[in-house]
């Protein structure tokens, strides 16, 4: 009996780390992002950070992408930005926070 109780516990343990770490890749993709958004809206250094706070926060709004996703499509409405091409930079900026963590 001993032996399920490690096993599960050792699940249990693996569980939480890749939760873990799937919040710290959502956290830095959503960071790159900011920097991004910011860069294509002209803001300044301290305008960045606070944007990039308004990004980190919008994504605990529901579960999954679809709340950063709204946001941004809706801070670069005036920019000319395809819907696609957001989804494009979100994915290619996921990998590069996986990338920072592995």
């Amino acid at each position: 009996m001993s032996s399920f109780e490690d096993r599960k516990k050792s699940f249990e343990k693996k569980f939480a780390h890749d939760e873990e770490l799937k919040f710290k890749v959502d956290s830095k993709r959503n960071k790159y992002l900011g920097e991004w958004v910011s860069q294509k809206l002209g803001y300044d250094q301290e305008k960045t950070k606070e944007y990039i706070q308004s990004v980190i926060k919008a994504d605990f709004q529901e579960a999954g992408d679809e709340d950063v996703f709204r946001k941004i499509k809706d801070d670069l409405k005036d920019h000319n930005i395809d819907d696609n091409d957001i989804r494009l930079k979100m994915e290619e900026l996921n990998e590069k926070a996986k990338s920072d963590f592995m």
